[in-house]
């Protein structure tokens, strides 16, 4: 496990977050190609649960395997490699949580999944034209972000922890709180699913369902900011709605 991984500024395309997958890897392709995302410039940062609910969960290596695409552990990211190598997450019951996916699996199968998400770091920094911008799945539990280097991600066995709320936390979001994370442009999280994107200080909320058959995708363009919807539960590749 990478605790953070580093991105230069990308000079040829655009680069996106995007809110959690969740084995929705279909709808969310027929979402980039409604925004317009071009694979051979653009790069896109998922901010975790790559899988479980979703149909397509079992795709998540091949998603891994493309240059563009980048990804951080999610809470289910993390039950999901602790099941595939026999070391499950005894607080939380994967399978009734959407991971029942694996055991349909031939045991290679699985462990290849599960290293793959094993290896994914916990964080993101990715250098823009205004700025670094952090991803962390669920929470960040303070104010400044230099203390993501002080995290001990070793501890996310205990769900009290530190390194486990920032992947199961809601408190931010829960209360409201607007205070600034210092010594970052801006701060983009999943986790909690809600109907549109929103921004509390200088953090982004950005999982608007787009697994669920009446959600969609948001990607927020981390150059300007800005975030774009991809299409709704028609699933149409229609033109991008741009949130204002």
């Amino acid at each position: 496990m990478t605790a953070i991984a580093r991105f230069a500024r990308n000079t040829l395309g655009r680069d996106f977050a995007v809110g959690d997958i969740h084995g929705a890897f279909g709808a969310l392709k027929v979402a980039l190609d409604a925004i317009g995302f071009d694979s051979a410039t653009d790069r896109l940062f998922s901010v975790g649960d790559l899988v479980d609910r979703g149909p397509d969960s079992a795709q998540v290596v091949a998603w891994l395997d493309l240059p563009w695409f980048h990804a951080i552990c999610g809470n289910h990211d993390f039950m999901a490699w602790r099941s595939a190598l026999g070391r499950p997450f005894e607080p939380v019951d994967h399978a009734a949580h959407g991971g029942a996916w694996l055991r349909d699996l031939p045991v290679a199968e699985r462990r290849r999944i599960g290293e793959r998400l094993r290896a994914l770091p916990m964080a993101f920094e990715v250098e823009t034209s205004g700025g670094v911008v952090g991803m962390v799945h669920a929470d960040f539990p303070s104010d400044d972000w230099r203390d993501l280097s002080a995290i001990d991600w070793r501890a996310l066995d205990n769900i009290d922890s530190i390194a486990s709320q920032c992947l199961w936390s809601i408190e931010r979001h829960q209360r409201r709180y607007r205070g600034v994370v210092r010594n970052i442009r801006a701060v983009v999280h999943g986790h909690m699913t809600i109907p549109a994107m929103e921004t509390l200080g200088n953090v982004h909320f950005i999982d608007t369902g787009g697994w669920h058959p009446s959600g969609r995708f948001t990607f927020l363009e981390l150059g300007e900011l800005k975030a774009f919807t991809g299409p709704g539960p028609e699933r149409e590749p229609a033109n991008a709605r741009r949130n204002r």
